[in-house]
């Protein structure tokens, strides 16, 4: 069946949730550079602001399915763009670390639903044969949001407070979203699935370019009886062989997530500025590479896919990755890293130090806490305490002669080379697990299964994705 330019320009209205998502993945990198400092950040704060979102993800991702369908496609993506927008405006007024927190879960709840839905109605309004290249829209989009999230960081990297300004662009592009979704109609498969028949032909006839959509409709009632046949628990058993396509969706999540991605994405700025790219503006314009890298990457995957095969690219791309992932390691021996950029530490001089020198202990959010809740002679006892190790340390420093620590000036050879091995790894992600561990995880299930078992995916993906985010710069410190 041949498609109308309604069914594009549906599809492209949708998939715009997918820039929203991109924006949001990516945006974190350059935003981190500026709050670390602004609100004096340790690692696993920095790390919670990142995770925030992913918390959210994972408890969004175990109950995704049963909204979709209890709620309909439609209505589902007007609602995640509703909390992008509730997301961003906590974001753009947040003052402390913990409204930060709260701003970023809320969106994260809105991602794997916004992914989710907006996959599921594509396919479900697009004719059998435009099927995949319609859904790969959703893809693309991602990346290309988190692209111009890079631009932003960017953009912005040396404007007061414009972490904020990063979080609110967003704002305007999810109310235009929510807005045109309203007037979309429904997906076909969703009407007949809640007995409204009339009004899925009637939608169908607006899709397709032809009024002869009784095959259609019955192969859509066909698939809707195959679905009873499945319950969430068959994905462990050995009946048609569930327990191995499992198996093989849970291990392509793990590699997707394991081999690194998720640092990347949330973790470009901070990682570049680490390794030589000195000031913010630097490392923000060195991790739109990045962005660029991504896109460069994922079209030609969603153009020759169904040329080539989705195996053929796994196998490329994997093997590109193990390349130059091999070459960060072995720069990692010779880079001398510039912790300093990650983790914010006081640095002092050498001068004598008087009590005023350690007025700013006063204003430190420890300080202030024991204060308020009634423990200012405790706050008093680690204050002079703080300034008589303090005092020593600076003493035995000016006795050895040491009056600074020095960082060791990255060698541009090295950095470049290491910018340029991100960047190789990046592609070969996005030719090959990127978007072809979905694809081939959309493929080996049965249809009357398949959505249970994305939930699955799903909720290991997002698992994981949290895991690493969670302890990255632990582990780098």
């Amino acid at each position: 069946l041949e498609y109308t330019t309604f069914t594009v320009l549906s599809s492209v209205t949708a998939a715009a949730s997918g820039l929203l998502v991109g924006y949001e993945l990516g945006i974190i990198s350059g935003a981190l550079l500026q709050l670390h400092t602004l609100l004096e950040l340790t690692c696993q704060q920095q790390e919670m602001v990142v995770s925030a979102l992913l918390i959210g993800a994972l408890l969004a991702s175990l109950t995704g399915g049963f909204l979709i369908d209890q709620y309909g496609r439609k209505i589902i993506i007007i609602m995640t763009s509703c909390l992008f927008i509730v997301g961003s405006f906590i974001l753009v007024f947040s003052t402390s670390y913990i409204v930060l927190i709260v701003g970023r879960l809320v969106i994260g709840i809105s991602i794997p639903l916004s992914i989710s839905a907006t996959c599921i109605y594509i396919a479900e309004i697009a004719p059998q044969h435009k099927r995949g290249q319609l859904v790969s829209l959703n893809e693309l989009m991602i990346i290309v949001g988190i692209l111009l999230a890079y631009i932003v960081n960017y953009l912005f990297a040396n404007v007061s407070n414009g972490w904020q300004y990063m979080s609110g662009l967003v704002i305007l592009p999810a109310i235009l979203q929510a807005i045109a979704m309203y007037f979309l109609p429904p997906s076909p498969r969703f009407l007949i699935m809640t007995d409204c028949n009339e009004s899925a032909c009637k939608v169908l006839r607006r899709l397709r370019s032809t009024s002869d959509i009784d095959q259609e409709l019955n192969s859509i009632e066909s698939s809707l009886k195959k679905d009873k046949r499945y319950t969430f628990f068959d994905l462990f058993t050995s009946k048609d062989n569930m327990r191995a396509r499992g198996l093989i969706a849970i291990l392509l999540v793990f590699f997707m997530q394991i081999t690194g991605q998720p640092n990347i994405i949330f973790y470009a700025s901070t990682i570049l500025k680490s390794v030589g790219f000195q000031s913010n503006a630097a490392a923000t314009l060195a991790s739109t590479g990045v962005g660029i890298a991504k896109v460069v990457g994922t079209i030609p995957a969603i153009l020759f896919v169904d040329n080539v095969g989705s195996k053929i690219f796994l196998c490329i791309g994997s093997a590109f990755m193990s390349v130059s992932l091999t070459t960060m390691g072995l720069l990692s021996f010779k880079l001398p890293m510039n912790f300093q950029n990650i983790c914010r530490k006081f640095t002092y001089s050498n001068q004598s130090q008087t009590n005023s020198d350690f007025d700013w202990l006063g204003n430190t959010t420890y300080y202030q806490m024991l204060n308020r809740t009634g423990f200012s002679s405790t706050a008093s006892i680690m204050k002079t305490m703080f300034n008589i190790t303090t005092i020593t340390a600076t003493r035995l420093n000016n006795i050895s002669g040491i009056n600074h620590v020095e960082y060791p000036i990255v060698p541009d050879a090295f950095k470049w080379l290491s910018l340029a091995s991100l960047l190789v790894y990046i592609t070969a992600f996005s030719i090959g697990l990127g978007p072809m561990g979905w694809l081939v995880l959309s493929e080996i299930f049965p249809v009357g299964i398949k959505g249970r078992a994305m939930v699955l995916a799903l909720s290991v993906n997002w698992g994981l994705n949290l895991l690493i985010s969670l302890t990255f710069l632990t582990m780098t410190g």
